[in-house]
């Protein structure tokens, strides 16, 4: 097997993100970025849903259809998203951090970009032996510190 095969199989590292909309006031502002990302092969969608969290607690699946906000957003390259790893389970986890009268967007996503770098680094002889994410708070209370101290 030749090593662009090998590369072009193997996976890349999978994330979630649950996006509150609070008030369920959704613009769609981000939806051009992401499907930017799709197209130019960054990530691939593995699951995209909706759900909006009733003012007494109740939870309610909502469809691509129901978020169009006549006509203003068009959702429908994502009509159908589903690789079964978002389960109800794991709805009703992401429903707990959610505001009533809220609605959320909820993604995993694979890091295609990652795989052919994990490929190469393993043929290379390396392996993975820690990852993790900072948090965006702080890496701008990081950045706000240099910027003082050098003031």
């Amino acid at each position: 097997m030749s090593n662009e095969t090998d590369e072009a199989i193997e996976p890349g590292p999978i994330d979630y993100l649950v996006v509150e909309f609070p008030g369920s006031h959704m613009t769609g502002e981000g939806l051009p970025l992401l499907v930017d990302l799709v197209d130019r092969g960054i990530i691939r969608i593995l699951d995209l849903a909706f759900v909006r969290k009733e003012q007494d607690g109740s939870v309610t699946a909502v469809e691509l259809a129901d978020l169009t906000g006549a006509g203003r957003l068009d959702l429908a390259v994502f009509e159908g998203v589903s690789s079964g790893l978002l389960g109800q389970d794991e709805l009703d986890d992401v429903t707990g951090v959610l505001e009533p009268g809220s609605s959320a967007g909820i993604l995993v996503y694979e890091n295609v970009w990652a795989g052919p770098l994990a490929a190469a680094l393993r043929r290379g002889g390396g392996r993975l032996v820690a990852n993790g994410r900072i948090p965006v708070g702080d890496i701008l209370a990081a950045l706000d510190a240099v910027e003082t101290s050098a003031s």
